[in-house]
């Protein structure tokens, strides 16, 4: 089991500087991801995509890909023939228009800024195997994270498994006794009004009937049990699991309700509650699984 929530970084001198790689997810129900790099860097990211694609198969996921010259990504080359140029334009745009012109600092920064040049990232094909090789390493660390994460959402989903079975034995051992609780209320009833039926009577004995009927859940339990199991199997197998366990979730849900619904009884009802308190907590980690 892997979550969907993971961080992985690497980096590597080249070409003096500093070229890194970062990987990070949150969950999300498909697969959705993000790549930015340089600009002259745009032929890789079709084989970025398909590395991630090994490691991930749902959340969103962003990878950041950096060059930082050995002076800073932010060193920059004055063009001071250009900059020349541009104040020798306005100024005989300026003198041809009869317009005072007098240059001040701030209008020199604003052109040199115009006209400045940021140091160069390398060609796409001359970084292309230290990019793959941060980039995986980077991935490395992903993976592992997301991996953990998963190993403590396990332990947290058997446990928590483990009390929906014990509310679920609860309402298996109490049901058997709904339906005679029933007969010994409606005969009491009976009696107070002031009818001596006897047990035997056959429409007391249709009226028992009817609601043994209405209040069975032993087909429910039984399918509980069998979903239950169904989940924690999947818990435990590899690769993609988060959206099958969402509809085996779906399922023991529709059994609790049905059981609650059905049973007809106040203990029962509330272990019921209890467990479905219990699915939703499950349910909501299961959104954090991939």
């Amino acid at each position: 089991m892997r979550s969907m929530t993971g961080y992985g970084r690497a980096a590597c001198g080249f070409a003096g500087g500093t070229l890194s790689v970062q990987v990070s997810s949150v969950n999300r129900r498909s697969f959705d991801l993000t790549v930015n790099l340089p600009p002259e860097w745009e032929n890789l990211e079709a084989e970025i995509v398909e590395r991630v694609r090994r490691i991930a198969a749902r959340g969103k996921i962003n990878v950041d890909v950096e060059y930082a010259p050995a002076g800073g990504r932010d060193e920059i080359s004055w063009n001071e023939t250009a900059v020349g140029t541009a104040l020798d334009k306005l100024a005989a745009l300026a003198d041809a228009r009869r317009i005072p012109f007098e240059p001040t600092a701030e209008l020199l920064w604003q052109i040199a800024n115009s006209q400045k040049t940021a140091a160069e990232a390398p060609s796409g094909d001359r970084v292309r195997p230290e990019l793959y090789s941060v980039l995986d390493e980077a991935l490395r660390a992903f993976a592992a994270m997301r991996a953990r994460e998963g190993e403590a959402l396990f332990v947290d989903f058997i446990e928590r498994i483990g009390i929906c079975r014990r509310h679920m034995d609860a309402v298996s051992a109490r049901a058997p006794g709904v339906v005679p609780a029933y007969r010994t209320q409606l005969l009491k009833r009976l009696r107070d009004a002031g009818l001596e039926l006897d047990v035997d009577d056959e429409r007391v004995l249709r009226e028992i009937a009817l609601f043994a009927d209405r209040c069975d859940v032993s087909e429910e339990i039984t399918r509980f049990r069998s979903h239950i199991d169904q989940l924690s199997s999947l818990l435990k197998a590899d690769g993609e699991i988060g959206r099958k366990a969402d509809f085996i979730l779906q399922e023991i849900g529709r059994e609790a309700n049905t059981i609650g619904s059905k049973a007809n009884d106040l203990a029962i009802s509330k272990s019921v509650i209890e467990l479905k308190n219990e699915l939703e907590r499950i349910r909501e980690q299961m959104a954090n699984v991939e």
